[in-house]
């Protein structure tokens, strides 16, 4: 009998997976949807490191656990775990829940399929096809390309290799040693990922020109200017610039036209990372901010922040039609991308990608903008505004709120404990520590916007 396996095994097994799958289930509806965006529920159950790890029993060991124990697992997982549904999160970019995005995001790990081949994901090769395109057209292209990535920054590396294969294409098959010095382009308040990006790609972070910014944190062309100087001076051949489109601390804006003009004259690639504020390509009143996103190469956009279509949901768009994606990522796995199958191949996007097995992020996006519309989506970015400019309306009229030095790390430390709500902080340039304030959520109204400042006013009161 082939030791001890059960060759022919029973439906004893899967029927108590079904049976666990959906307790589990209610679990997670109770626990993190119904209380979890409650606000008179704690955001987080804050307990330190050494509390937590006996409190959760992380051992695995040799044989499995009994049902009412893998439940209380569950239990324990929701519990202790921070809600970025609730309404008081403002942590993060990406809080907030949309009940259509998360059927999406439940669908498409229960389906479990790699959006590599029309094969294997037929209908997500389509709908990706589909919701690229409209997120193409709000940034005001009629044609190009586009792939969803895990995440910003891993958009952002997409559009510096593809940026470095238009510029220098042998650099595919002959390396790096087959090209010059290169140089990008980035402002002081642009995102790390740029770094990042150059650091993986072998082009080296000393070549990434910090690009000085205006009081408000937008990128000063006239520095562009003189970076692209500095950087010929030294011998290397400027090939990138990287707009920012929503600044990750202050929400600024890059003056895209005019760094357009600059990439132009100098035969640059333009990226725009709108991984934040991209979404106000939906709002007629705000999408004056992007004015000039249609004259860019690439841009990186994160509808998992403004829009909630839930973690991870990140595209890189392409203006370009020559199918350069595809060119500089292609590898022609003969197992995978065969060319002699029985529909059309080009259907067959996996090689566009540097991954090989790809999570399908395209569902939770495209069901949700089927719920509420474009119009919904719109509604969405000018309340998140609208409760901004409130906020800081009613912190002028107050006389606690002004600069913080070290207050901030007490603050924060209090709030977790107390777990109320959670909002990060970070210094920034030359400025100290203050809180950065993350308003997203539909969920929230002027009421959280209160009970924000009052809050803060009360875990500082003594300092």
């Amino acid at each position: 009998m082939n030791g001890h396996v059960h060759l022919e095994e029973s439906d004893m097994y899967e029927s108590d997976g079904k049976l666990f799958l959906t307790e589990a289930f209610n679990v997670i509806m109770e626990e993190i949807l119904h209380k979890g965006t409650d606000s008179e529920e704690k955001v987080c159950e804050w307990k330190d490191p050494d509390q937590l790890r006996a409190l959760l029993d992380l051992d695995l060991r040799e044989h499995g656990e009994s049902h009412k124990q893998l439940l209380q697992r569950v239990r324990d997982v929701a519990r202790y775990s921070v809600k970025t549904c609730h309404p008081r999160f403002f942590n993060q970019l990406f809080a907030g829940v949309d009940y259509h995005a998360l059927t999406g995001r439940l669908l498409t790990e229960t389906l479990n399929t790699s959006q590599y081949t029309y094969e294997v994901a037929p209908v997500f090769v389509l709908m990706e096809e589909e919701v690229l395109c409209k997120l193409r057209s709000l940034v005001g292209w009629s044609e190009g390309d586009g792939i969803f990535c895990p995440g910003g920054s891993m958009s952002n590396m997409y559009a510096m290799n593809v940026a470095r294969y238009w510029a220098f294409p042998q650099v595919k098959t002959q390396g790096l040693w087959a090209t010059p010095r290169m140089a990008i382009f980035t402002s002081q308040q642009g995102h790390y990922s740029m770094k990042k990006a150059a650091a993986f790609l072998g082009i080296g972070t000393d070549n990434v020109f910090i690009v000085q910014v205006d009081e408000s944190g937008s990128m000063r062309p006239e520095d562009l200017e003189a970076k692209i100087v500095q950087a010929k001076s030294q011998d290397a051949v400027p090939f990138f610039v990287n707009a920012t489109a929503g600044t990750t601390v202050q929400g600024a804006f890059d003056p895209l036209n005019r760094i357009a003009d600059i990439s132009e004259r100098n035969g640059m690639w333009m990226h725009v990372d709108a991984a934040w504020g991209g979404s106000v390509l939906f709002s007629k009143k705000h999408k004056h901010l992007v004015a000039g996103i249609e004259r860019a190469n690439s841009v990186t956009w994160n509808p998992h922040k403004m829009l909630l279509a839930g973690l991870q949901c990140s595209v890189v768009l392409f203006r370009d039609t020559t199918n350069l994606l595809m060119h500089c990522h292609s590898a022609k796995a003969t197992y995978l991308f065969q060319q002699d199958k029985f529909y059309d191949t080009s259907l067959d996007t996996g090689d566009k990608s540097i991954q090989c097995g790809r999570k399908v992020d395209c569902l939770k996006l495209w069901l949700m903008w089927k719920a509420i519309g474009t119009h919904g989506l719109s509604e969405r970015v000018e309340k998140a505004f609208a409760l901004a400019r409130y906020l800081v309306e009613e912190m002028e009229k107050r006389d606690n709120f002004k600069l913080v030095c070290k207050v901030a790390p007490v603050i924060k430390e209090r709030m977790m404990k107390r777990g109320t709500m959670m909002v990060g902080y970070q210094p920034m340039d030359g400025h100290v520590n203050f809180f950065r304030m993350v308003v997203v959520s539909p969920q929230l109204t002027t009421k959280d916007m209160d009970f924000f400042l009052d809050e803060i006013e009360d875990l500082g009161k003594d300092l």
